[in-house]
């Protein structure tokens, strides 16, 4: 719709797309660098305690061990583990009026991403792309067969996404969030895009699963692997998942 074509955060999401072939030319703004931390050196200090209780497999200890890591072992996850992950990244924990509320906060509970899965190893998955239906929580099937070469070229060639076993692609349906919110509501979808993909990758920590988020990926080609129009709705971020290469680790 021209309304949405109109607004400096659909310009800026086409301003800043990578294209093949195009990325390293683009010219970037020269930009000084920050300092890595601030600290206020005449304030006063408050020492915290660097010690807390927590047992293997609490929220604490997940905290602790999540990193980003592509070495996959090759191996499937199971079905029932795919499903514990989608649930904690946008799974329904309640119902208010007619907003179905989830792991994952939202601004305005609106919502605007979807979630899509490009399983190539899962137990009980054949290979192929599918939509996660959030209120049904099942998996609607949009393609079959193995994607994971065209997934791995659009994510820049970055060779660890096709050992993974599965990767998380999330798009964002602008209107949900911007019909309300106008050129700030960009603000907020890139929000809940952060906090539905920290969900997941502490999921797979918890679950014992390798995870890594992925934001570097031609624009329009992963919105043609998934045929998403790139206006209405628009790939912003995705996250490999896979089994530990324990060899790799020791």
């Amino acid at each position: 719709m021209p309304e949405l074509k109109r607004s400096p955060a659909w310009q800026y999401l086409q301003e800043t797309k990578f294209v093949r072939g195009k990325v390293e030319a683009s010219s970037r703004p020269q930009i000084a660098p920050a300092e890595p931390f601030k600290q206020y050196p005449t304030a006063e200090k408050v020492l915290l305690p660097r010690r807390w209780d927590g047992e293997k497999g609490s929220l604490w200890k997940v905290l602790q061990q999540r990193r980003s890591i592509r070495r996959y072992s090759g191996s499937p996850v199971s079905i029932t583990d795919l499903a514990l992950l989608l649930w904690a990244s946008q799974g329904v924990t309640a119902q208010a009026g007619p907003y179905y509320l989830r792991t994952a906060p939202s601004a305005g509970a609106l919502y605007p991403i979807e979630t899509y899965v490009v399983a190539e190893r899962v137990e009980g998955v054949m290979q192929g792309i599918l939509h996660f239906d959030v209120r049904g929580f099942q998996l609607e099937r949009l393609a079959s067969g193995a994607f994971a070469g065209r997934v791995t070229a659009g994510a820049l060639g970055q060779g660890f996404m096709a050992r993974a076993s599965l990767v998380f692609i999330w798009s964002a349906v602008l209107r949900r969030t911007m019909s309300k919110y106008g050129h700030r509501g960009l603000r907020y979808i890139f929000m809940d895009a952060g906090h539905i993909c920290q969900n997941l990758v502490l999921a797979a920590e918890a679950l014992g699963f390798a995870a890594c988020p992925v934001a570097a990926f031609y624009d329009d080609e992963l919105n043609e692997i998934l045929d998403l129009d790139g206006t209405e709705e628009t790939v912003i971020y995705m996250a490999a998942v896979g089994t530990r290469d324990v060899k790799a680790q020791d």
